[in-house]
């Protein structure tokens, strides 16, 4: 058997926030272990303890949750990080020694032996202490494999449970992986694990290769998370197995989508539209000929269905659509036309391609409607809304809303006039609207100067659904409102 007993050991909590310009707080880590929890990781990495006493406090709230995995703390080869690592009743500690020349010499200006004397007498600590050690070699990949193997029985005999080889600037390659864990699995005895950093974008498969060579444990992070260019990707090492070797991970694969979606929201980092498996363009079809082909079977364009990883398919329009592609979209909006009437419908998407515009689920409707002669009564409409804003005010907006003939006034806060008056919306609408989710936002300068004409589209989800929507003007504010409401109105009437 290639792949047996496989465990992940989730880093996303601290190799996130490594990430730059990401800071989770208490609350938000909390929600991204439960997620990781319930996905079934096996071990969740909460932090470094020794970095503040916020992170000690964050990392203590995770173990102290019930959650079923194992809560691990990153220590140095330092007693003091495996006290502050205590004081938050982790259940392990992932333990990172240097063992390259480099590292040894550079970082902490030490030997060889030093490094061996040390490592041991703090896994003796750890242990004393009723931890589960995972003793991990920090670059791993420019370490004499001698000298690495030594630390590693020095660490077994010293009572550590699990071994870690860290690829800390990805410099692996995966023929390389294969081998080097061929020899360390036979060598050792002790289960050991895999780190990848993605600096030459080889994460993935590079711990795949570990893995086949006799790894028993991927570290992984949601989205690829991590400094540089981040560590290998939860989602591509786990759908590798299951998708490409049908190797049975155990991890609940419908819920990959759910938590990058949440992972992305909390931290604040954006998923690329071309990233694999949970990219916004990963199931998204434009081009008639695909499209075309997806109507006879899906297989023809799809490396395996999105409900696989908890998501839907998306078909998009513009100047590449198709009359395939309209046939669907229409499909999928419960709406009936004639050949001739399609044929319109298809000119006048054609047309607004050929302009430059994106044709969102919104224009789409609209366009349809108008050719069907449709007319569908907006269930949420704008009365009137005020924004204040100013370098010594909390963006703060009050809104006036007709919902289902009912007036409806609302007030909220934001981090912008913008945020705040799509707060504002939401706490209005929330008896029709209450779990939408604003997905993605974008704006672009149709034309220049300080009264350039904006357009923001969006991209809207509920339960699941997910619509884009656009609004044109030169108020930024107002563009954004009129986007949401689209889309808004789009996604309430879609039930």
């Amino acid at each position: 058997m290639l792949f047996e007993n496989i465990r992940f050991l989730d880093t996303t909590l601290r190799d996130g926030e490594q990430t730059p310009g990401v800071a989770l707080t208490r609350e938000k880590k909390l929600l991204i272990a439960r997620a990781l929890d319930e996905m079934g990781v096996s071990v969740i990495e909460a932090g470094s303890a020794i970095t503040s006493s916020g992170e000690r406090e964050s990392i203590k709230a995770v173990a102290n949750d019930g959650l079923d995995a194992e809560i691990c703390s990153y220590c140095r080869i330092v007693k003091a990080d495996v006290d502050h690592a205590l004081e938050c009743d982790v259940d392990s500690i992932h333990l990172v020694a240097p063992v390259s020349d480099l590292h040894i010499k550079t970082k902490i200006k030490k030997d060889r032996d030093a490094v061996r004397q040390i490592a041991v007498e703090v896994t003796e600590y750890a242990k004393d202490h009723g931890l589960i050690v995972e003793l991990s070699g920090e670059d791993s990949s420019r370490a004499d494999l001698e000298f690495l193997k030594a630390l590693y029985a020095d660490g077994i005999d010293a009572g550590a449970d699990r071994l870690c080889y860290c690829d800390t600037v990805g410099l692996l390659v995966p023929e390389k992986a294969t081998e080097i864990f061929r020899d360390l699995s036979s060598s050792l005895k002790a289960p050991i694990s895999i780190h990848c950093h993605n600096d030459f974008g080889f994460a993935t498969a590079n711990t795949v290769a570990a893995l086949a060579g006799g790894a028993k444990q991927a570290h992984v992070t949601v989205n690829g998370l991590g400094e540089r260019a981040g560590n290998a990707a939860l989602e591509e090492v786990v759908m590798s197995l299951e998708w490409l070797y049908k190797y049975d991970t155990g991890i609940n694969h419908e819920q990959i989508y759910r938590i990058s979606r949440l992972v992305s929201r909390l931290t604040g980092i954006p998923v690329s539209p071309n990233k694999a498996l949970v990219g916004g363009n990963a199931f998204t079809h434009e081009a008639g000929i695909h499209v075309h082909g997806l109507l006879a079977d899906k297989a023809t364009y799809e490396p395996m269905g999105p409900e696989q990883i908890g998501r839907k398919r998306q078909i998009v329009l513009g100047k590449h659509a198709g009359r395939s592609s309209i046939a669907l979209a229409l499909q999928e909006m419960g709406l009936e036309a004639d050949e001739t009437q399609a044929g319109e419908i298809f000119n006048r998407v054609k047309q607004m391609g050929d302009q430059g515009k994106h044709v969102t689920d919104a224009d789409l409707q609209t366009i349809a409607e108008n050719v069907l002669d449709i007319y569908k009564e907006s269930l949420v409409k704008l009365e009137e809304f005020t924004i204040v804003s100013g370098n010594r005010v909390t963006p703060t907006a009050s809104i006036k809303l007709n919902v289902k003939d009912k007036e409806i006034i609302q007030a909220a806060i934001g981090n912008g006039p913008v945020d705040a008056v799509i707060n504002a919306i939401r706490r209005a609408a929330r008896s029709c609207a209450e779990d939408i989710v604003l997905e993605e936002y974008h704006v672009d300068a149709i034309s220049g100067g300080t009264n350039a004409l904006v357009e923001v589209r969006v991209k809207l989800s509920k339960e699941g659904k997910t619509v884009t929507a656009s609004g044109a003007r030169t108020d930024i504010i107002m563009a954004s409102v009129e986007a949401v409401m689209n889309g808004m109105n789009r996604l309430i009437t879609a039930e």
